[in-house]
């Protein structure tokens, strides 16, 4: 029986506070006197993957991980499913220590790396499945029910018994994720699934995701490069920049607290006078009849009236400023800030 404090019902599942992590790395010079001198004295430096991260993640969550490369995500993922160990700080899932990597935590949670394999490369994935019951010690007639309810939610029936190693990028991720959940996880790390996948595996996956966390409860930490897979998954996002948490919140927060303005678009009858539009003293675009505007948000009902009223608005939009921009701002500016300390 288990025991710990979430199986107790502590809705609880991830606890990290002060999490850190380093890496000492050797510099090598150019040059044949640099590389003599290198076998004598090797030139080091501290690397800060992780500083000090403190987050906490519920039961049923799905949390996406955002940041540039080298901010930390996939080192905070290692240190939570117990692949390396920190530097400073503590963390558990599901009441354990994940670097302790007891028996008992690792029948618990499941890490798909979208770059790396879990399937045997030569050969077909239905031997990997069968090789997954007997680690997990799964009961043959659950792992059955299990395996073709997966193979059929995404589709893969047809592919399970081909070497891994003549499927493509989007058919081995699909594989690979029925292997992560054939045990029957409570909490599912994702490295970006969706790295180099088209348009349609992208919206398999995402379908799958969801029934996943809708239908077996499974928390999910995800890390990824496009917001696409923010949009379609997440309620709640986390932003990380040299190794520190920069934002924790919903992507309606995101908005809230880091653009004043709302993106307006006008489609017109005919190219407009620049200076018509110029007078109201926003930064604006127009290509053709095609007019957008970045309207301060408590101006918005100041301005449409008169844009209205004096341009021949055929169709008209407002939205939020997309997600894609709102990140890129923060990574920019992160990575324009000068460094703590220095």
């Amino acid at each position: 029986m288990d025991n710990s404090p979430s199986a107790a019902g502590d809705a609880t599942v991830i606890r990290v506070d002060g999490l850190a992590k380093q890496y000492r790395v050797f510099d090598k010079r150019e040059g044949l006197a640099a590389s003599i001198r290198g076998l004598f004295h090797r030139e080091s430096r501290v690397v800060d993957a992780l500083r000090g991260v403190d987050l906490t993640v519920q039961r049923g969550e799905f949390v996406a991980l955002l940041g540039p490369n080298g901010a930390g995500k996939t080192t905070f993922l290692k240190l939570l499913s117990g692949i390396i160990t920190p530097s400073a700080g503590t963390a558990t899932v599901l009441g354990h220590v994940p670097w302790e990597r007891a028996d008992a935590f690792r029948r618990r949670f499941a890490l798909v790396m979208g770059q790396r394999n879990q399937l045997w490369w030569d050969l077909p994935a239905a031997e990997s499945f069968r090789l997954h019951r007997e680690i997990y010690r799964i009961e043959p007639a659950r792992f059955t029910r299990t395996r073709d309810e997966l193979v059929e939610l995404l589709d893969v029936g047809g592919l399970v018994n081909r070497p891994v190693r003549e499927l493509s990028l989007g058919e081995r991720m699909k594989l690979e994720l029925v292997a992560a959940l054939l045990h029957e996880p409570e909490v599912l790390f994702l490295d970006e699934p969706t790295i180099g996948l088209d348009v349609v595996a992208q919206h398999t996956i995402h379908r799958f995701l969801r029934h996943v966390r809708t239908e077996r409860h499974v928390t999910v930490v995800l890390t990824t490069h496009y917001m696409k897979d923010v949009a379609a998954l997440c309620e709640r996002l986390v932003v990380i920049t040299r190794g520190s948490i920069l934002y924790d919140g919903s992507l309606e927060g995101i908005v809230d607290r880091f653009t004043s303005h709302k993106i307006v678009t006008l489609d017109l009858d005919e190219t407009p006078d620049r200076g018509r539009i110029e007078r109201f003293g926003f930064p604006c675009e127009i290509r053709g009849p095609r007019v957008t505007l970045r309207i301060d948000r408590d101006r918005i009902a100041d301005v449409l009236p008169g844009l209205l009223r004096d341009e021949p608005v055929r169709d008209i939009s407002v939205e939020d400023v997309p997600l894609e921009e709102i990140v890129a701002g923060l990574f920019r500016g992160a990575s324009a800030a000068p460094e703590s300390g220095a």
